[in-house]
């Protein structure tokens, strides 16, 4: 089922955290409290009704490195050996007319939740630059660092937009993307808070929450001793300076003793919905991203490394999909459970995609580049529709020959569903205005836009 759309719309409508610790406590508690009393207030008008307004969350999966888009969503078996490898066998969805690589066959019984974004491109081939493209939707400009989408949602809808959850508005599983920097040129304010460690791990360290080698009852009597050699804070208590820092530091000891810290513990699931995710770091991270959003944290991401496969990559991909097919399917489904998955947006994908034609000389001996022509994005929930396929590439997923997307017309359409305006001003440290998407002002030239996917919204 193919869609298609017209062109662009005219007038688009931290790591400032905790670490447990005794010595180092006070002066994290004030940056705490930074965090929250010195956040900028002046945010820009949102869109007004007449929007729908569907989506509360974010959960993006990075394949960080980039996915072949022949082996995941759009596979190519009548292209021959030399493009699709062992992949010789294209799956049928649930959806009739909908095919995905053999590998994922759980996600091919619940293609109706879930759409393929096949006319993806930009064309860089560079790692940093196109990482930067599809996480800013935006073109380098003169050393200008924009923010990332996820930047982006802790702007508008974390403390500054009313958000009033204790944990961080934006949150990395578990390490940053690092292509560049998340929060741009919004600052340290707005880069994601990064979890560290692995969720498969009982207990989880968590970064600063949760450490292996100290148990919660020694950090309760951290705590006590804390207070016991607070006398300063006890002669001042009264004053405005003390209670802040008392406050702030109430609020880290939640986090590290009370029910907030609880939102990473994987061992209150039952293990039946353990298993279901499947028992490694990629399957409970997906898993911690339901909790994570079901406690309404606005933006999670999940760094999902290992796709750079230059060389051995189907044998890399026989381990990595099966992963990726369990992990995905299972959260569409759990946020589908759980009432969720209307008011979360699942966004699928990498910085581009690998070349079509494998790479059997050497030193690559079976091996797949970079490939930012053409690639393959899977969006799901947060007011897309599922059952669909947007855009469609040639017999051997070399070029999109139907319905481009640019990843300013993703990004532009998952604000417009997330109730941001396009066309708000974030102000740099120049003083210069720039729109969250540069659509708004048409920046972007009319051969390089295929438009909001309105077809899907």
């Amino acid at each position: 089922m193919s869609a298609s759309s017209s062109h662009l719309d005219g007038a688009l409508s931290r790591r400032t955290f905790l670490r447990a610790g005794t010595l180092g406590l006070a002066g994290l508690f004030m940056a705490r409290g930074q965090l929250l009393q010195g956040a900028d207030l002046s945010v820009p008008t949102l869109l007004k009704p007449g929007n729908r307004k569907k989506a509360k969350s974010v959960i993006q999966i990075w394949l960080w490195g980039g996915p072949s888009h022949l082996d995941t969503f759009d596979p190519k078996p009548g292209a021959g050996r030399d493009y699709c490898g062992p992949y010789t066998k294209a799956l049928a969805t649930n959806v009739p007319g909908i095919e995905i690589c053999q590998m994922l066959p759980r996600l091919a019984t619940m293609a109706d939740k879930y759409t393929l974004l096949r006319g993806m491109t930009h064309g860089n081939n560079g790692h940093e630059t196109a990482a930067y493209l599809v996480q800013a939707g935006r073109k380098p400009d003169n050393g200008l660092v924009c923010p990332g989408i996820g930047a982006i949602v802790s702007y508008f809808k974390g403390y500054n937009g009313g958000y009033k959850g204790k944990l961080p508005p934006y949150i990395t599983v578990t390490s940053p993307q690092g292509r560049f920097s998340e929060s741009g040129f919004l600052g340290s304010k707005y880069k994601p808070f990064s979890t560290g460690g692995d969720p498969g791990r009982d207990p989880f360290a968590v970064e600063g929450i949760v450490s292996e080698s100290v148990t919660e009852q020694r950090q309760r009597d951290r705590r006590e001793l804390l207070g016991d050699l607070d006398g300063f804070g006890t002669d001042h208590r009264d004053e405005s300076v003390v209670k802040a820092l008392n406050a702030s530091r109430d609020e880290a000891y939640e986090m590290i003793l009370g029910t907030t810290g609880k939102a990473f513990s994987l061992a209150e699931e039952k293990p039946e919905t353990r298993d279901r995710y499947g028992r490694n770091k990629f399957g409970q991270s997906c898993l911690l991203a339901r909790r994570l959003v079901e406690r309404g944290v606005p933006f999670v991401t999940l760094n999902h490394q290992g796709w750079d496969t230059h060389k051995k990559h189907f044998q890399e991909m026989n381990q990595k999909l099966p992963v990726l097919d369990q992990g995905v399917s299972a959260l569409l489904q759990d946020l589908s459970d759980h009432g969720l998955l209307d008011s979360t947006l699942v966004w699928v994908g990498g910085e581009f995609g690998r070349t079509p034609k494998i790479q059997q000389e050497a030193p690559w001996d079976g091996g797949r580049g970079h490939y930012g022509k053409a690639f393959s994005t899977l969006v799901a929930g947060g007011g897309f529709r599922g059952g669909m396929v947007v855009g469609k590439t040639d017999e051997r997923g070399e070029t999109v020959v139907e319905r481009p997307i640019y990843p300013w017309d993703l990004l532009g359409s998952m604000c417009e569903l997330l109730d941001i305006d396009p066309a708000a001003e974030l102000t740099t440290p120049q003083g210069a205005k720039v729109c969250v998407s540069p659509l708004a002002r048409h920046e972007i030239p009319a051969k390089e836009t295929g438009g909001l996917l309105r077809e899907i919204m």
